[in-house]
């Protein structure tokens, strides 16, 4: 048995006996599952937070066949990979041409963000530059063959006069386009400079517009990715949807149940959390296949006091939980983030997240996830 950790709130004897899903059971049929993947950083660059990322390449391909090897698809180069919070459209270029190589050699679905962050933040950009930087990031992913995901842009929010630019601009875009692309809306509690996205901070204004731009365009759209934190409001867009249309959660509070679904309707998922979860998510939806409803929520339930306790305000900090995760797991040496990131969660929220995902099983050596756990409180000066 591993001895307890001093954790900040008092000892924790750590689980003995992990989660038994080796990998290797295919794919999830019932429900189209992407996981976002984060990067790793290289440890012994002589970098700072300002400069271009530092990424071990070799440590962030093994992850993402890590997810291949139980089904998942990877949505790359994505928020959760640090888009615009550590890696730059330099470092995330390059991570689409390895990622889509390796995809390509094992098998692996991907699909890869298309944004406009190669554009500088000041002076405000024209709308034309708006739309000459998707096209570039388009033309990279179309060029490798994944999947292109139109991500929410910084850069179009300071452009953009209302929510006709937004209905050019996305038309635009999705007549370039050679295959139908993810449309991707992410939130202001996962990047404050989308305030406004659409055209209008009022929530229905904006929903009204995007399925504008859906509607007008179907055969260009395979699907759309709601990142609200606002299950209400998703299954409301969901049944709004032209015929053919999917609708990708990225609800990382309520995904068990808009996975689930209802007799109207389901999602399917890109999520973020899924880079922690991803053996259990896959294997939780194959169980849904087998029309076991109620065998996926055994499984996937428990595991949302966890996501909920990553991903809480501010939110965009989630990474920091994902890839201390990914070093108490083993898929990587160190906990250092590119950007300086692994400093933007507190030491008790980290504890928390050690104690929330060793209940759940999810260390493939829990021995492993408690020495390292104990080693970040003895640097930190926390143990006891």
């Amino acid at each position: 048995m591993t001895a307890p950790v001093p954790l900040p709130r008092g000892p924790y004897t750590p689980r003995a006996t992990p989660l038994d899903l080796p990998p290797g059971a295919g794919a999830p049929s019932s429900r189209t599952v992407f996981s976002a993947a984060h990067v790793v950083a290289d440890p012994y660059a002589d970098v700072g937070p300002d400069d271009p990322a530092a990424v071990d390449w070799e440590s962030t391909l093994a992850f993402r066949r890590h997810l291949w090897s139980h089904g998942l698809g990877v949505a790359e180069a994505m928020d959760t990979a640090q888009r615009g919070m550590g890696l730059d459209w330099a470092g995330a270029a390059e991570l689409i041409r390895r990622s889509a190589a390796e995809a390509k050699a094992v098998g692996g679905r991907i699909a890869c963000g298309v944004g406009t962050d190669q554009l500088p933040e000041n002076p405000a950009p024209t709308l034309a530059e708006v739309t000459a930087a998707y096209e570039e990031q388009l033309a990279l992913a179309e060029e490798h063959g994944v999947q292109p995901i139109l991500m929410a842009s910084r850069a179009l929010v300071r452009a953009a006069r209302g929510p006709e630019d937004y209905l050019a601009t996305y038309a635009h875009l999705l007549r370039q386009a050679s295959e139908p692309v993810i449309l991707h809306w992410l939130g202001p509690m996962f990047d404050p400079a989308l305030e406004g996205y659409w055209g209008s901070t009022d929530l229905d204004e904006a929903t009204d517009t995007f399925l504008k731009v859906i509607a007008e365009h179907p055969d260009k759209v395979d699907g759309i990715k709601i990142s609200l934190l606002d299950a209400a409001r998703e299954i409301d867009v969901r049944r709004r949807l032209p015929g053919g249309v999917r609708c990708y959660t990225g609800d990382d509070f309520n995904y068990p149940e808009l996975i689930a679904g209802d007799e109207r309707g389901f999602s399917h998922a890109l999520l973020g959390i899924f880079d922690p979860l991803g053996p259990l998510a896959a294997h939780a939806v194959r169980v849904l296949d087998t029309g076991d409803a109620a065998g996926f929520r055994a499984l996937l339930d428990p595991t949302v006091e966890l996501s909920r306790h990553l991903f809480r305000r501010p939110t965009r900090f989630y990474k920091t939980g994902v890839v201390f995760l990914a070093w108490l797991a083993g898929h990587q040496d160190h906990f250092t983030m590119v950007g300086g990131l692994q400093s933007a969660r507190s030491l008790p929220h980290l504890a928390t997240a050690y104690e929330l995902a060793d209940g759940l099983g999810l260390f493939p050596d829990p021995g492993l996830a408690a020495h390292r756990m104990g080693a970040l409180l003895a640097v930190h000066g926390g143990a006891r």
